[in-house]
């Protein structure tokens, strides 16, 4: 009698600073790579895992999801346990569970919602480098935050996508897009510490490579008074990326929520 197929979903959060993004490469160390790795041992044959989204080098993920398929008798629990015992350090299986046979972690996947964080001080800390973009020039939030909240909305986002991507529409909708300050003190400084850790929340049905990183990175320009809300308008209408901001750097970029129809988001 053969095995059961099942198929299973994972959540998973990793630290990206050390890896050549989700996506296995050839030479590289990267997410898929480690999970496939690790589950293919105990499956006792090659496993492939499919993720809701491919991350780029140094990007982090709260809760990415991703997909497979096990004949192996284990429960999700003790899989959880089991990829834990043996994942490194930076990489971790949150919680498991089986779906029904033809879930796709990506094709599935409803949208998505990205948290970049900056922190902006004077000085940078040693304790949030790897995973916030350090701003130490003075930053307008209200400037920011109007500026953030034309990006929601169905736009043509081509003036905020990486060069050289080939997609067949540029077109993209998001549900929110804000910038905040996180409202307790983060833990990582000191007290009395002068920085804040400001927020940009970003979520929506599907986004272009580097699309928001190259928004966070317009928004500190309108922060720092170099860029308006207008010109935030009329980069999205004429769609060159020479006219927008920089592409933020990868450490503030995390994979916050993956979110499917029947309203369950991984977080």
């Amino acid at each position: 009698m053969s095995a059961r197929v099942r198929t299973l979903r994972l959540v998973v959060a990793y630290d990206g600073a050390d890896f050549a993004g989700w996506q296995r490469q050839a030479g590289q160390r990267t997410v898929q790579g480690e999970l496939e790795a690790v589950i293919s041992r105990i499956e006792g044959a090659p496993v492939h895992v499919a993720g809701a989204g491919r991350t780029d080098a140094g990007v982090h993920a709260a809760a990415q999801v991703a997909s497979l398929q096990l004949t192996a008798a284990i429960t999700p629990e003790r899989l959880v346990r089991a990829c834990n015992a043996t994942l490194p350090v930076d990489v971790r299986v949150l919680a498991a569970e089986e779906m029904f046979d033809r879930f796709h972690a990506r094709i599935h996947a409803r949208g998505k919602t990205y948290r970049y964080f900056i922190w902006h001080a004077p000085a940078g800390s040693p304790l949030l480098r790897r995973v916030a973009w350090h701003v130490p020039q003075r930053l307008n939030l209200a400037a920011m935050q109007d500026a953030a909240a034309l990006f929601e909305g169905e736009h043509d986002f081509s003036a905020y996508q990486a060069q050289g991507s080939a997609v067949k529409s540029t077109v993209r909708r998001v549900w929110t897009s804000r910038v905040g300050v996180e409202a307790a003190p983060p833990p990582w400084c000191a007290p009395g510490d002068r920085g804040r850790l400001l927020c940009f929340d970003v979520a929506g049905a599907g986004f272009l490579r580097h699309q928001v990183r190259a928004m966070a990175g317009t928004l500190v320009l309108v922060g720092k008074g170099r860029l308006t809300a207008a010109d935030v308008a009329r980069t999205l209408a004429r769609g060159s990326r020479a006219e927008a901001g920089p592409t933020a750097p990868a450490c503030g970029l995390h994979l916050w929520q993956v979110e499917y129809p029947d309203g369950d988001g991984a977080t």
